[in-house]
Order: structure tokens, then sequence, then C-alpha cells
């Protein structure tokens, strides 16, 4: 795993005159060298994207939809390789990579599917009126142009699949940039892409720094932006190019709400033990974990126990050990970040239940009461191992204080009342509501993206498709309809 990996240029593999190092968080090792693109050969990419535009859009859709299964069965064959290489790279335990690896599998395959039934036409009669009279409107899809893809580090795999699969499904030019501290994932995809037919130049894979992405966010050979990330950084690119279209999707603070009816000994375990896995899966840096509870009052006290064991029973340590449910966070700052989040929050009056602890990029699973309102880690997204707890008088009181945040990106809310479920739906200011389980629940070819502070625009993989494209009409005049 310490071999120099080359990028990929108009889709084929090239080299810059620098490299950089990938380490593991977890004990610093070197996992590999990544050949760095020289501003020339980004110009290159981004020329050749540009120029193939048109040929893409017009490529039959069987030929997009064989490479997209193609690479869906490549990622299959090669799971534990690739799982293993996530882990060694992100630092995420090895049973959370290989479930990575077999989402970014269904993406894939779902983006073939999609690219078998994308732009199929719709046909609409104009003569509902006499000026329509012998008209038939046919609306159909085409691409807005060439889209730079931002990915994050917390999932290299499976996010940078969401923004490739759509891409090529609906024939749109990419350009991806992967996180800089997990490159590697997304240079697989680019080996697997390299073995299909697609046109060259309709794909590239630059791991380029992040202080030259402003560069690639302002050349207007890319219309389209598609952006994983922090909040402050997505509403900076959108802010730097009002005209362009962007998809932002950014932070959350996710909220497990358990209403007064989930109040059996099962339901209270099993509302604890999810709430446990996912505040802490991924070492809690997903943007749906749950990093707050809202129990109501009547169930609370049952609750918070149970929700106390189920966090100290999680197996915390190396990420390469299948047993392991909790590694380290991406970095050594970042588990500091948290630490000095959590001090802040006991030196302003919450109680601190269990963890709080740091060893180097490794931080214990926490659970915290009592935190107060305008702490850090209420109001942020904490993006760690944290979980808050609070007490709640009744359904009203525990969606407000969901909608007191300024993120919106999904909630779940533990209850057995379908009227209660669907007045969530209605109240609940976020992208999605998960009933009977927490908000970190994301099927991948579901519309997926939040309101508020957590963005604009909806990924999942149809719904990137129309992201990346727009309606064109076509008007038949002259039919005997």
């Amino acid at each position: 795993m310490t071999s120099t990996h080359a990028f990929w240029l108009a889709g084929r593999q090239a080299t810059g005159a620098d490299t950089f190092d990938v380490t593991s968080p977890w004990d610093g090792r070197l996992v590999g060298q990544v050949g760095v693109p020289t501003d020339a050969q980004v110009e290159e990419a981004v020329a050749a994207a540009y120029a193939v535009r048109d040929t893409f859009a017009a490529t039959p859709a069987h030929v997009r939809a064989a490479a997209l299964d193609h690479v869906s069965k490549r990622l299959a064959e090669r799971t534990e390789e690739i799982a293993r290489l996530i882990t060694a790279e992100n630092g995420k335990p090895v049973k959370w990579a290989r479930g990575e690896v077999g989402r970014a599998v269904s993406v894939f395959r779902l983006a073939a599917e999609e690219a078998r039934r994308f732009n199929g036409g719709e046909a609409q009669r104009l003569d509902t009126d006499p000026g329509g009279q012998g008209r038939l409107a046919l609306t159909r899809r085409f691409p807005k142009g060439v889209v730079l893809g931002i990915a994050p580090f917390n999932f290299p795999l499976n996010l940078c699949a969401h923004k490739i699969a759509p891409a090529i499904a609906a024939g749109v030019p990419i350009i991806l940039k992967p996180a800089p501290a997990t490159p590697l994932s997304a240079l697989v995809i680019g080996e697997l892409l390299a073995e299909t037919d697609l046109p060259a130049g309709s794909w590239s894979i630059l791991p380029v720094a992040n202080d030259r992405m402003a560069a690639l966010v302002q050349d207007e050979r890319l219309p389209v932006i598609s952006f994983t990330g922090s909040e402050k950084v997505g509403y900076a690119i959108m802010d730097s190019v009002p005209r362009k279209h962007c998809t932002l999707e950014l932070g959350g603070n996710g909220a497990a709400v358990v209403l007064g009816d989930y109040a059996s000994d099962a339901d209270l375990d099993w509302a604890a033990t999810r709430i446990a896995t996912f505040s802490n899966y991924q070492g809690g840096q997903s943007c749906i974990s749950v990093q707050r509870v809202i129990a109501d009052a009547s169930v609370y006290d049952r609750l918070l126990p149970r929700i106390v064991a189920a966090v100290e029973a999680e197996v915390t340590g190396d990420p390469a050990d299948p047993t392991t449910d909790v590694g380290p966070l991406v970095s050594e700052d970042a588990a500091q970040r948290v630490e000095s989040w959590v001090e802040e929050a006991v030196g302003a009056g919450a109680r601190l239940l269990t963890g709080g602890k740091r060893d180097g990029a490794s931080y214990a699973p926490t659970v915290l009461t009592d935190v107060p309102a305008d702490a850090t880690l209420s109001c942020e997204e904490v993006f760690g191992p944290v979980l808050t707890v609070q007490r709640a008088d009744g359904e009203e009181a525990a969606f407000a204080a969901v909608n007191s945040s300024k993120y919106g990106l999904q909630a779940g809310v533990f209850t057995h009342d379908v009227q209660a479920a669907f007045r969530a739906h209605r109240v609940l200011e976020v992208g999605g509501v998960v009933i009977g389980d927490v908000p970190s629940y994301r099927a991948d070819q579901m519309p997926y993206g939040g309101v508020k502070q957590s963005g604009v625009g909806r990924e999942g993989v149809r719904f990137a498709m129309d992201d990346y494209t727009y309606e064109r009409v076509l008007v038949l005049t002259g039919l005997a309809l």
C-alpha cells in the first residue's frame, strides 16, 4: 500500500511533477504517495471535458450503462481490497468500510439502470386551447455542461461514486476532485472506468490541493458544481459563482426524537442501540450521524441509562480489526477540535456521562446532558463521536427543539403513531424524516439533501441526474392528434 499512485487525466493515467503522502490517521504510517497534477495538466483535463461534451451527450445509453455496470461488478469483486484501502487512508473501521464499498456497488448499478431509462421523452398535447390545435410538445433533458465534483473525506469511495455515476449515466463529462486526505479510493474508481469504452475526456480524477480549487470553481467551462463538505466552504463556493448551478450537500447536527408512545422496554432498548451505533459509526464523521437526542419527559429517565450503556459497549481501537466499532477521526486536529468543544460545554455546565477523552486522533464515544443551547456543541456540527441528550415536554416541544437548529438535513423520530409520523413530516424543517429509526439512514436511490444551512439540491442517482441536466421542449406542429 505504499506505492505511488497516478491520477486520471481525460481517462488515462498521468503523473505530475510532485507527489504528496497519504498517511493513516490510526498509526501515522505511510499508506501511499499520489501524483499531483500540474496547472497545465488540470487545464488539459478541463479542455478535454469541454471538448467532448456534445459527443458524450450523444453516446448511446447502452454504452454508458455498460460502463456503469462494469464498474459496479468490479467494485464487488474487489470489495475486501478496497475496504482495506478505505480503512488505511480514512481510519474507518473495516466493518463500515465494507459497507461503504457495497453502497458504491449499488450506486453504479442504479446509475446503469437510470441510464437505460433516462431522457426517454414526455409527450404533452397542446390542443387544450384553440391556439394549440395540431401541436404536441416533446420534453427531453440535456446536459447543463461539464460538472465539477468536489468530494469529502468521510465516505471517500461512495461520495465520489455519487458524483461520477450520475454524470456518466446522464452523458455529462465530470472533473472529480477527491479530498486531499483520502484520494486513493477515488483513484480506484478511475482504474475501473479506464477499463470501459467511455469517450476520452469524459472523466478525470484530479487530486489537487484545496488551495487550487478556486481556479476550477471559477472556470466558465465548468457550469455545474456538485460539492459535499462543510457549510463554510460550500456557501463560499456558491457566493463566488452566483450564475453557476451549485448542488451543496453540507453539514447537519442530526436529531433523534423519542416520543412518549415509544415506551416499552423493547422500544427503548432498540432506540438506545440505534442511537449509540449511529452517533459513533464512522467516528461520528457523517453528516447524518446522531448528534442530538430529544426524548419525551415520560421516557427520558428510562432511556438515558440505556443510551449510556450502549455507547460504553461500543468497541474502540484499531480500525483494521473487524470487531472495532469506532476508530480514529481523520486527523489529530479533528480530534482536538472535538475535545475543545466538549470541554467548552462542560465548562458551561453540561454533565459528562461517559467518554470525553482523547488519544491522538481517537476520541472516546461521549454522552452529555444539560448542554447549554448556546454552546458550540449544540449549535454546530461536531463531526465526531459525541452525543447530547435533552428532555422535551411533549411532541410539540420535541419538534420545536429539532427545528431550533440552523441545520436541516435529516431527523429520526421513534414513534408507533402514524399520525405523529405525518405531523413530523409536515413540521420538521429537514430534507428527510426517518420514522422508527435514527436520522442516519440513507438509501442511495432516494433524494438526499437538506434545507436551511444544510445545503441546496438533492443527491441520489436520478435526482443528481436531474441536477446535471435541464429540460428542453420540442413543439411539433400540424399533427393530427
